[in-house]
């Protein structure tokens, strides 16, 4: 396989995402001839985009893999969602394709200056946040699974790729293994794609079991997991902890409110903009980044104090006659949620959750509605199951809802400190996606009067 010369080379890409066009116009200006191939019939939003496309050479076919378009193929990029047991991977491995990710693809060119960031939650926010302060130095933008691929960047003159990295990424990246690694935490998520926790772990992990002497692994001290796989690898690695204040080489911390590395004191909490425990320990992922890259505690600290919440990531919406309206409905599982819910200390909190039900275990998310919350609105799919679930652990504040707009009315009227959309499901029962779940809770609250 020749990757200096793909001119008039067959590529094929396998999905019609943001992935695949971005990876169809890299290859297409490379001079390739390149296939896109999406198992999903052409919805009417994507014609447009076709068409652009098509004028480039490229070709496209729905509704299923055609022989035609596998056959002869140089290589094969992969969305990243298509799962290991889809025929069409036995297909190309039946012909000998070679098929990898697209994060993978640029590793090829640049792999001493990939920055990954994995992990169950948080991952956004310290993909955002590392960027953000490594851009006070380098030209270091954000990609990966947040929304930009990677490969828009290649051939570019760049410092560094910020590449927010998912499990399924990873899971067909066969020899990934970037400059610096962090590994935020991890919780049981996308277990049915997985099949298994186990399977789950060792996706994120790879990478980082692929790293040499001269890379940088940045784990989480408090994961079992995740502290046992430091002493399994070959990287120099660094730890960040909420609860253990160790004064030790490559050792960022808190204590007393206050972010250390090692002795050094980086930045106290109340000067960040972003809230929650979990925010801190993506700020101390962030800084550890920094560090490792040679970057002044000064510049840090600055640009610490000036950045704000990611969009649908506990995002601040709006105060409304007393009441903080917050966006957290990037939170698609029960674990981010207990994450946001475990933000409000001391508050009059009412959570809205529900959606397309993950079906996975509701112990710990309603151990924390128990102790934080004083009313739940549910809607979607996962009403019936949540209620169930709650009403017999013994928690009776519930209330059903038709609409995201009616919920956030029921909210309203008992004058809380915080309504929280946090909705511990997957959004695609109500709406497109999370991110447009999350706009229409914004537009409701911004006009609201």
């Amino acid at each position: 396989m020749n990757l200096d010369n793909l001119e008039n080379k067959k590529i094929l890409i396998l999905g019609f995402s943001t992935t695949g066009i971005a990876c169809a116009n890299y290859f297409a200006l490379k001079g390739a001839n390149v296939y896109i191939s999406e198992f999903e019939p052409l919805k009417e939003k994507n014609k447009q985009k076709v068409e652009e496309l098509e004028e480039k050479g490229v070709k496209i076919e729905f509704n299923g893999h055609s022989d035609e378009f596998i056959n002869g193929a140089e290589f094969c990029i992969l969305s990243p969602s298509i799962p290991d047991s889809a025929p069409i991977l036995a297909k190309l491995k039946e012909r000998n394709i070679e098929y990898f990710s697209d994060i993978e693809y640029v590793s090829f060119f640049d792999k001493d200056k990939i920055i990954a960031i994995t992990g169950t939650n948080g991952k956004t926010t310290t993909t955002a946040l590392t960027s953000h302060i490594l851009s006070r130095k380098f030209f270091a933008p954000y990609c990966g699974n947040i929304g930009i691929s990677p490969i828009e960047y290649l051939d570019k003159d760049i410092d560094y790729y910020v590449v927010e990295a998912s499990s399924y990424q990873l899971h067909y990246s066969k020899t990934f293994s970037p400059y610096i690694g962090i590994f935020c935490n991890l919780t049981p998520d996308h277990i049915l794609w997985h099949k298994t926790l186990e399977n789950y772990f060792e996706a994120k992990a790879k990478m980082f079991r692929l790293m040499n002497e001269n890379q940088h692994a940045i784990l989480n001290y408090d994961d079992e997991m995740t502290k046992k796989l430091g002493e399994e690898i070959k990287a120099k690695v660094y730890y960040f902890s909420l609860k253990e204040p160790i004064q030790k080489k490559n050792f960022i911390y808190l204590k007393d409110n206050k972010i250390f590395f090692e002795n050094q004191e980086i930045i106290e909490v109340s000067k960040l903009q972003i809230v929650g425990e979990h925010n801190i320990q993506n700020a101390m992922c962030s800084i550890l980044a920094a560090l490792i890259l040679k970057m002044d505690i000064e510049t840090i600290k600055e640009a610490l104090m000036s950045f704000k919440a990611i969009e649908h990531r506990l995002e601040f919406v709006r105060t409304i006659e007393g009441t903080d309206y917050y966006n957290d409905s990037k939170a698609t599982n029960p674990e981010a949620s207990i994450v946001a819910i475990n933000s409000f200390d001391n508050k009059k909190v009412v959570l809205i959750a529900g959606g397309r039900d993950k079906k996975t275990s509701l112990d710990e998310f309603i151990k924390a509605i128990q102790e934080k919350i004083s009313k739940v609105i549910l809607i979607g799919e996962a009403t019936q199951r949540f209620k169930d679930a709650l009403s017999s652990n013994g928690y009776y504040n519930i209330v059903n809802s038709k609409t995201l707009e009616e919920a956030i009315d029921i909210a309203s009227l008992d004058r809380p400190d915080i309504v929280l959309l946090s909705p511990a499901c997957a959004s695609f029962d109500m709406f497109e996606s999370y991110e447009k779940r999350g706009e229409a809770f914004k537009n409701y609250v911004l006009s609201k009067k």
